[in-house]
């Protein structure tokens, strides 16, 4: 058989390979060509965007919190000031078990049960990255103590913290507020404002009353570092430092003294005062009571603490001077006075013989006084003196209530006063148009006789009557109250005045401005319904005497306190302005359920007005408990015109 032998086609081969070898060629051209035009594209076009990102690889910001401003009363007292502590931090999401470090680290510093449900708390609030508190203060011995077993905890590191202090505890709590860890709400409002930014690093923010108020002079500028890193994430060197500036100092116009004086009057009752000087505007006392610790808050108040202080029946974190609203009571009369002689009502020698009670115009509907049997011949001043409520029943009908509300508003009655402090109540001055949109009820006559006597809907703060005692005491002028006078300039140190804001200037016959003062002066002397509180003064006290019911009362019932839950009986209030002829101080105090305003608020404000305008200190004891005096001012809202009421003062 005959073999066959192919023949190869070399000129075949050799053009697959040379075509091979061109494809492959070109893929390495193409390659390298893309490899080139990654190369220019990261070197060249985007050099500065990767150029700052490796920047910051190699260089770390670390955020430099600035002190936060302090807060002093008038005469330099240090009411919130700052101070570092050793502090034990942990980074949760830097610990493998959280429990088993806690309960390692509890063998070589103490934690309580305090501490523990502090951190617990905190650790609901905060990112797993964030570093958080589980000791504060530590003192030098526990802090080397954990430095030197530091290597067995990751994740947990001994820090220096700057944290405030309120020197002073309780003293003024409700009025300086208190600083608090960050949340997602402050958060929020921090960057709806734009000043996000300024609060890397910083843990904490103001939560109540001049702290939170005035947030942004207190809280200062941040300050930065630029920190070159190695590869661990070690610091190795500073590159740049921008210094923080601290946040402004505060001068408050409360004397801390004055404000210990009226605290420790009220002892263990509830209640409020406000001081205020009638020409300035300056709020000289700020109480509300019973106070409260600021310093539980400052890095997060436990849960046992929180619980009694939320839970208890006293209220100890209700701001009342400004947030309390309570009826004005038989403080109303000297304002309703004033709108009667300005609108020529009551021009003198204008009187009324009381007979005990005031009766409806067609009406047999009786609406008693105080006072059984009445006060007899009554004129203005003697109205105001006595506390006639028949003469303001008449007086408040022939007004009508539109005619006496929108006089009285001039006087900060139904509207916030502007105090520097957040969270002021407006009160409440009914109108009809206000009945009808609240209750989709007319408005009867009856109601307007009570409001003339300041009980019915009427509700006011402590602050309002202050400020109202203030505009009455400066002729009409009203001046917007503030707490801070001076704001100290962190960089230059000069002080920066609060400008006096003037907020209305009520138009007054100085001749009723006259009979109404002279009506207030009668009240401290012998015959008036404070006339112990005005006894051997050494200056003229102008007064109002008020008493406010807490529950109403049954048809020919007579109030006898004794027979009342102590928490229903009737909150005792007092207004006066001080010395009469040239009023430095104006004041308003309430003591809740404690009776007539006479005897349980009345010498609380006279220790005041003694140590402000004398310089004299009170005895060490404090004020009497609360008695009943001549009587209290008394009023059912719920039907005034078809049930007969019986009110006293």
């Amino acid at each position: 058989m005959r073999s066959r032998t192919e023949l190869k086609n070399y000129q075949h081969e050799q053009y697959d390979f040379k075509l091979r070898l061109a494809v492959l060629g070109l893929g390495v051209l193409l390659g390298f060509g893309l490899l080139a035009a990654r190369f220019y594209y990261l070197q060249v076009y985007r050099y500065d965007y990767y150029q700052t990102l490796a920047e910051n690889n190699r260089i770390s910001v670390v955020p430099i919190t600035p002190n936060r401003g302090l807060i002093s009363d008038k005469n330099g007292v240090v009411l919130a000031h700052n101070f570092f502590v050793y502090t034990l931090e942990i980074t949760p999401s830097k610990v493998a078990g959280l429990d088993a470090t806690i309960a390692e680290l509890s063998k070589l510093v103490e934690v309580s049960s305090v501490d523990l449900k502090r951190f617990k708390k905190l650790q609901t609030q905060s990112h797993e990255f964030e570093s958080i508190p589980l000791r504060t203060h530590l003192n030098e011995v526990e802090a080397a103590k954990f430095a030197v077993n530091r290597y067995r905890f990751p994740g947990v590191e001994i820090k220096s913290r700057l944290f405030r202090h309120y020197p002073q505890g309780k003293l003024g709590s409700h009025m300086i507020g208190y600083i608090g860890r960050i949340n997602d709400k402050d958060l929020d409002s921090l960057e709806a404002k734009g000043v996000l930014s300024n609060y890397k690093g910083s843990d904490h923010i103001g939560k109540s009353g001049i702290e939170q108020s005035y947030e942004a002079e207190l809280h200062g500028t941040t300050g930065f570092q630029q920190v070159e890193i190695d590869a661990d994430g070690k610091a190795v060197r500073v590159l740049s430092s921008t210094a923080p500036v601290s946040g402004n100092n505060l001068v408050l116009s409360v004397d801390s003294k004055l404000q210990e004086i009226a605290e420790t009057a009220f002892g263990e009752r509830r209640g409020a005062l406000v001081a205020i000087q009638p020409s300035t505007g300056e709020v000289l006392a700020y109480v509300s009571m019973p106070t409260f610790d600021p310093n539980l808050f400052v890095d997060g108040i436990d849960l046992d603490s929180w619980k009694l202080l939320n839970d208890s029946l006293d209220k100890p974190l209700i701001n009342r001077p400004m947030r309390g609203l309570y009826p004005p009571g038989s403080t109303f009369k000297p304002f309703a006075a004033l709108a009667g002689l300005e609108a020529g009502k009551r021009t003198p020698p204008y009187s009324i013989n009381d007979t005990g009670y005031y009766v409806l115009p067609n009406s047999s509907h009786r609406y008693r006084d105080w006072k059984p049997g009445g006060h007899g011949q009554v004129d203005m001043r003697r109205a105001i003196t006595v506390s006639c409520d028949t003469f303001f029943y008449g007086l408040a009908m022939e007004l009508g209530i539109e005619r006496l509300t929108d006089f009285v508003r001039h006087f900060g009655f139904g509207r916030r006063s502007g105090i520097d402090i957040n969270g002021e109540m407006e009160g409440l001055l009914p109108t009809p148009d206000w009945k009808r949109r609240r209750y989709k009820q007319p408005w009867y006559m009856g109601e307007t006789v009570i409001v003339g006597i300041g009980q019915g809907y009427t509700l006011v703060t402590p602050l309002q009557l202050a400020q109202a005692t203030a505009i009455l005491a400066n002729k009409g002028q009203a001046i917007e109250p503030r707490v801070v006078s001076g704001i100290v300039d962190a960089k230059a140190g000069t002080v920066r005045p609060m400008q006096k804001v003037i907020v209305d200037k009520i138009p007054l016959d100085e001749k009723n401005l006259e009979i109404v003062k002279l009506g207030m002066m009668d009240v401290t002397q012998p015959g008036g319904t404070a006339a112990s509180v005005g006894a051997n003064a050494g200056y003229a006290i102008a007064a109002k005497t008020g008493t406010a019911q807490v529950i109403g009362i049954k048809q020919n019932e007579k109030y006898n306190e004794k027979n009342i839950d102590e928490r229903h009986r009737d909150h005792a209030l007092f207004v006066a302005y001080a010395p009469a002829e040239d009023p430095k101080i104006a004041l308003a105090v309430i003591v809740e359920n404690g009776g007539h305003g006479g005897s349980a608020a009345g010498p609380i404000a006279r220790k005041v007005m003694d140590y402000y305008l004398l310089g004299k200190l009170p005895q060490v004891e404090p004020s009497p408990a609360p008695s009943k005096d001549t009587g209290a001012t008394q009023a059912d809202t719920a039907a005034p015109d078809t049930l007969e009421e019986t009110y006293h003062d």
